[in-house]
């Protein structure tokens, strides 16, 4: 009489975390040492792909809000504002790419199912707008809840959610933990202002990822070694909403 052997059945692979960095453009250009900053930053990056999936959004700054201001000068509509917005997002994009190096697409993705299939694929995608309305943040927000991401990292050029701009005000106060209606009441205080203005986060983004359940770190981008913890889930100088 023969006798069946049944095969052990292997655990699934585990996947590796997905992590959404959304990479503010005053942290990208500032104007001093940025050839030198977006080395290391590459550096890092490459680094911590070997570990996690990365999916890094990149805004446009100073340079998307001069054209915008000039767009505006020249009686341009809020749509085609935002369309030359976007295009900034997508050079700074474009550079972080061919920094990066292959495997990532030297041409970034230009939408949010382009992303996302590059995402499935294992690769590091890095991308800038989508379309008109939504800021990089909101980018980086929508990709973050459809790759079930653990965090979303918002490196900005301030070290977290302040009590006030403590570029303004030397004595204001770091908030290192909020919850999330506290944080979506100061964003609705704010407004959803017009193409090219700053704020700490995108508005549609903190409800989408609020009820995704998905904190969002914010951190001094060009502070690396924070930036590195943030990214990693460590304990970093900044601010945790969850």
């Amino acid at each position: 009489m023969g006798t069946w052997s049944v095969a052990r059945e292997m655990p699934p692979a585990k996947l590796p975390e997905t992590v959404v960095l959304s990479l503010g453009g005053s942290v990208f250009r500032t104007g001093a040492g940025d050839a030198e900053y977006l080395r290391k930053l590459a550096t890092l990056l490459r680094a911590l792909a070997a570990k996690t999936r990365l999916v890094i959004t990149t805004g446009g700054g100073r340079t998307a809000r001069e054209y915008i201001e000039l767009g505006r000068e020249l009686g341009l509509t809020d749509v085609e504002l935002d369309e030359i917005g976007i295009d900034v997002t997508r050079v700074h994009a474009r550079l972080l790419a061919a920094l990066l190096g292959p495997p990532v697409p030297p041409v970034p993705a230009v939408s949010l199912a382009e992303a996302v299939r590059e995402s499935h694929r294992g690769t590091t995608v890095v991308l800038g707008g989508t379309e008109p309305g939504h800021t990089t943040d909101g980018v980086a927000a929508l990709l973050a809840t459809r790759l079930r991401a653990v965090r979303l990292v918002n490196a900005t050029s301030v070290s977290g959610l302040f009590d006030r701009d403590p570029r303004k005000d030397p004595k204001a106060i770091r908030i290192d933990r909020i919850g999330w209606e506290e944080f979506r009441a100061r964003l609705v205080r704010v407004g959803r202002g017009t193409p090219g203005q700053e704020f700490v986060f995108d508005q549609l983004g903190a409800e989408l990822l609020a009820r995704a359940r998905i904190p969002i770190y914010i951190v001094d981008g060009r502070d690396l070694g924070e930036l590195e913890s943030a990214l990693l889930g460590r304990a970093f100088q900044g601010t945790r909403v969850e």
